[in-house]
């Protein structure tokens, strides 16, 4: 398959959910652990930063995970063309 130009790639773009799936993941895992042992080590203020980390990562988990399970049209695979940029003004 052969990659062309068609000069609306800002408007076709895909975003790589799987990967933001995993970084999110990943991101509220150690957020928790900062948030937990911040406060155990008697940091409040570290550990309420740990917390606000933690809350918007879980926050981007939940919206990648929304929009992976609404199918092709925001995840499509390399077998989906490029959608057409709606008509504008």
């Amino acid at each position: 398959m052969s990659m062309r130009r068609t000069g609306n790639e800002p408007v076709t773009a895909r975003s790589p959910l799987r990967l933001r799936f995993w970084l999110s993941l990943w991101g509220l895992a150690w957020a928790a652990a900062g948030t937990a042992l911040f406060a155990l080590a008697g940091r409040p203020g570290w550990a309420a930063a740990c917390g606000v980390i933690a809350l918007l990562a879980a926050v981007d988990l939940a919206v990648v995970v929304r929009h992976i399970r609404q199918g092709p049209h925001y995840q499509p695979g390399r077998d989906v063309p490029p959608y057409e940029p709606p008509p504008g003004p």
